[in-house]
């Protein structure tokens, strides 16, 4: 995880916008640097939109939006085209930037460990340090919780801290089953 103030690692990747999209270019702006496991998946999906919609307040914020996948220039297209997304699409085939993020790993996935992108996002500063860091995103709200956090930093107020991992809460005791009433004894039938 990076703590901020750190100094966001180096990058330059393709763009589905054409040409190469580096930090170093981004300088004065803040950067949304979110990565994702695929294109055209359910969770990737609303994350990818839910960020669309964000932009006009994210870029009133100084914002650029990057999604980075290890998908293909083509696919990336595709994917942008399908779902009206303003922002660019890089590609990170050989895994070099989302292992200097953090953002490839270890993940379970239905119970079976695999290593796999992990979706997470990292806000960097006009200055090229790090604002936050989202090791493991959870894609309802999140794109809401960036924005927030920009516009926080923005106005020099406090950055939101990473919510800490909560704990799985203790299992509830069970109450003791209530003993039964014993069953009333049928009255012996009446004879005709």
């Amino acid at each position: 995880m990076f703590e901020p103030g750190t100094k966001a690692p180096a990058f330059a990747l393709p763009s589905s916008d054409g040409g190469t999209v580096k930090l170093a270019d981004l300088a004065g702006s803040y950067v949304v640097l979110y990565f994702y496991p695929r294109d055209n998946t359910p969770g990737c999906t609303i994350e990818a939109q839910d960020f669309r919609d964000a932009m006009p307040a994210l870029k009133k914020l100084g914002a650029v939006v990057l999604g980075v996948s290890k998908d293909s220039i083509a696919s990336h297209c595709k994917f942008r085209d399908k779902y009206g997304l303003t922002f660019p699409l890089l590609t990170d085939a050989e895994g070099k930037v989302m292992e200097a993020y953090g953002a490839w790993g270890e993940k379970v996935l239905y119970g079976k460990k695999s290593l796999g992108i992990i979706r997470s996002t990292v806000v960097i500063g006009k200055d090229g340090k790090v604002v936050r860091h989202w090791p493991k995103v959870s894609v309802k709200g999140h794109a809401e919780d960036v924005r927030a956090t920009i516009a926080a930093h923005a106005s020099g107020g406090a950055v939101p801290a990473a919510a800490p991992a909560r704990a799985k809460a203790p299992a509830k005791a069970k109450a003791p089953a209530k003993a039964k009433a014993p069953a009333k004894a049928k009255a012996p039938a009446k004879k005709k």
